[in-house]
């Protein structure tokens, strides 16, 4: 077999890629050793002895699988935590979605006539202050206030 090194080199050159992506026709390997120019190669290229291999990608298939089960709530024990508990989950963040929760429900409350305004600013300020730990527990001591009543 003869070595082709310089017209895979050439060839390289002239279709603008790496060495390794050209694909050169085993059958014209003669044809191949007798070109000494690029324009010898250009031909062969026209002819379709000499041609590019498509590149190589890697597949997201396995990512987008481990990514559905991370969604669904799979594969987040302990031994697959890095990072501390504020970290994976910032307490601003979480005080966000509480406050945004307590307030929306306090405004529909106080729209609904369920409490009066008075009443809406003391809960607010409450919640403001920390107070409550989830919309359950504002509604049960609005419950108790009701009772007390």
């Amino acid at each position: 077999m003869t070595d082709l090194a310089n017209q895979r080199r050439m060839a390289a050159e002239v279709m603008d890629i790496g060495v390794n992506r050209v694909w050169l026709d085993p059958e014209a390997s003669k044809d191949i050793a007798a070109a000494l120019t690029r324009e010898d190669i250009r031909k062969l290229i026209e002819e379709g002895k000499v041609s590019k291999n498509p590149v190589k990608g890697v597949s997201r298939a396995r990512a987008r699988k481990l990514h559905e089960a991370r969604a669904y709530g799979h594969r987040k024990g302990h031994g697959s935590r890095s990072g501390a508990k504020g970290a994976r989950r910032p307490k601003k963040e979480m005080w966000m979605k509480k406050i945004r929760a307590l307030r929306s429900m306090l405004r529909e409350l106080r729209e609904n006539k369920t409490i009066d305004a008075s009443t809406y600013r003391k809960l607010y300020v409450k919640a403001k202050g920390g107070e409550y730990r989830s919309r359950a527990h504002l509604k049960s001591h609005i419950e108790q206030l009701g009772k007390e009543a």
